[in-house]
């Protein structure tokens, strides 16, 4: 095809894709993109050939590391965003990870935190010279945000006259930018936001970084794969139906899916604006849950409810999370999970089996108690959530489309439907309030069989039925849309990696039907060797530092026991 046959659309979506990748310095380009075959995994060592050794030392610490050295003026705002700037830039070149680059801008921003630092002897605030990524919902000052849409490209949510294309920026950035963050660059995502794969017009697909066979996941799935690389200590991502989680789980980070309220949302881009039954929730992807933990009790700092209407005036709580995270405490007081093995309707991956049963082990030997999770079905849970979805017919999606004519990718879900009408909602809503009351009773039940004289403290569950979606194979989503559908907090912990020569192919596989039948026939263990594998802890809603908590390895005496029992229950 020549160029003048070239869709329109098309040429605008590769045009916007070149102007990204100039503005990546000469000095940082690569002359070779390996392919999968030549470099399955180009996480460490394999990009540590293009970096110093100092870039390699800042950029492998994690965010409350940085912020140390920050703040104690061992390293200063402006080397910690060069080295994240050139390693971002690499991570892109090979995985189309990023939207928009605004290495420039960043620069100056730590130029000026470290002018702050010299004059006042102290911080900007709790984030003082901490580089963070943003998935490309977030708008800022003088960037584009696209979110995959070519008729997007240039226009505010594909919108013109509207006063805010230059200036506007969302709450949170505003946030991030009080407590001394440097804003570097926006992650990709799947137009629509509507995919547990990330790919779209513009950089194509996003690719796993672990493995590059696989899915980097989505929607956050820019995010996932630049901290992945290490391209970023920490970024925030969004989650309608396990857009933080699935990218978090498919890279092997630490991922905080919060309920509805607890962080702010106020002025970002978003697919269904205005469907409030089931509502995205913004949060971070990090390398260590203490880095969940820094950024949300930062962001709490600055009383975000103030300016953002859906907040709930909740600061963080010493309290809940001491409970779980100080040893002192927690040692004295028995916890009980229950575990997902299988949800009814689709069976896991053997990678996906085996991290359940090394997290239950590990639980069982440090004194803690496990129970089957028998709740009442997913499957009306996932049923409500995509009626739910779906209420105004993919509506927004289509227009969004028609602004360029480009064609949506086949793995987006873009259901053209009749929209529902008041009392379609109504009774959705009615149902979802039901079924929300039936697993918050279940929930109290286990009090009776925990061992502990309370309800669990946690349900341990897979956040997909793979360690990573293979292309356009990503066809089952229960593991995650439940979590949304009862607005629970969730967080991701990695657990170890597949190895093919331990997680055959289940032989004598029974499908319950062809969904299952597929899903399992996706696994193959030469594929997936390498792959990181992932598990959720689940709490019940707003609690978000026990679950933070919960996932955090940094107790003298896990430690010891993963050492000596797994290598690692919570490998990095």
């Amino acid at each position: 095809m020549s160029q003048s046959e070239v869709p329109e659309w098309k040429q605008k979506g590769q045009e916007k894709a070149a102007s990204v990748l100039a503005l990546i310095p000469e000095e940082w380009r690569l002359e070779h993109i390996p392919t999968a075959e030549e470099q399955r995994d180009i996480t460490g060592t394999y990009l540590h050939q293009y970096l110093s050794k100092q870039e390699i030392a800042i950029t492998e610490t994690d965010a409350v590391g940085i912020v140390n050295k920050t703040t104690s003026g061992a390293w200063s705002a402006v080397e910690v965003a060069k080295a994240f700037c050139h390693r971002a830039a690499l991570a892109h070149q090979l995985v189309n990870c990023l939207h928009e680059i605004f290495f420039d801008q960043a620069i100056k921003d730590a130029e000026r935190a470290d002018e702050y630092f010299a004059k006042n002897k102290q911080p900007i605030g709790l984030l003082h010279g901490l580089p963070v990524s943003l998935k490309d919902q977030f708008h800022v000052k003088d960037v584009d945000t696209h979110m995959g849409y070519v008729g997007w490209i240039g226009n505010f949510q594909g919108k013109t006259g509207t006063g805010k294309e230059k200036n506007y920026e969302s709450e949170m950035v505003r946030e991030l930018r009080s407590l001394g963050a440097t804003l570097y660059c926006k992650t990709s995502v799947p137009h629509t936001l509507m995919c547990g794969e990330t790919v779209n017009n513009v950089i194509g697909y996003t690719w796993n970084p672990k493995n590059r066979n696989l899915s980097s996941g989505g929607s956050s799935g820019g995010e996932g794969a630049l901290i992945g690389l290490r391209g970023s200590p920490v970024g925030f991502g969004t989650d309608i139906g396990g857009s933080i989680r699935i990218p978090a789980a498919f890279n092997g980070l630490y991922g905080l899916r919060p309920s509805h309220g607890r962080l702010p949302y106020e002025g970002m881009a978003n697919s269904m604006d205005g469907q409030n039954s089931i509502l995205s929730v913004v949060g971070p992807l990090a390398t260590s849950a203490d880095a969940l933990k820094l950024v949300v009790q930062g962001l709490l700092s600055t009383d975000p409810w103030l300016h953002d209407p859906l907040l709930v005036e909740l600061p963080w709580r010493d309290d809940a999370h001491l409970a779980i995270s100080d040893p002192l405490r927690r040692i004295k007081s028995q916890l009980s999970f229950g575990v997902i093995r299988h949800d009814g309707a689709c069976a896991v991956h053997p990678p996906i089996a085996r991290a359940l049963d090394i997290m239950v082990h590990t639980l069982e030997k440090l004194g803690h108690n496990i129970i089957e999770w028998k709740p009442p079905p997913h499957k009306k849970l996932s049923e409500v959530c995509y009626k739910i979805w779906n209420f105004n017919g993919s509506a927004d999606a289509i227009a969004d489309f028609a602004l360029s004519g480009e064609e949506p990718a086949p793995q987006v879900m873009v259901t053209p439907a009749p929209e529902a009408n008041a009392s379609d909602i109504m009774a959705a809503n009615i149902t979802k309030r039901e079924l929300q009351k039936e697993y918050m009773e279940y929930w109290n039940s286990t009090a009776e069989m925990s061992g502990t004289g309370r309800p669990v403290d946690a349900v341990i569950s897979p956040l997909a039925p793979f360690a990573a979606a293979r292309p356009a194979q990503y066809k089952y989503y229960g593991y995650s849309v439940w979590v949304n559908t009862l607005d629970y907090t969730s967080v991701v912990v990695p657990v170890t990696t597949v190895d093919k020569n331990v997680d055959k192919k289940i032989e004598g596989f029974k499908a319950i039907d062809e969904l299952d039948q597929d899903t399992q026939d996706s696994y193959d263990p030469e594929i997936y060797d390498g792959a990181h594998v992932s598990l959720q802890i689940v709490g019940r809603r707003l609690q978000e530092e026990k679950m933070i908590a919960l996932a955090n390895p940094v107790k003298p005496q896990m430690i010891y026991f993963f050492s000596q029992t797994f290598g690692s229950m919570f490998e990095r």
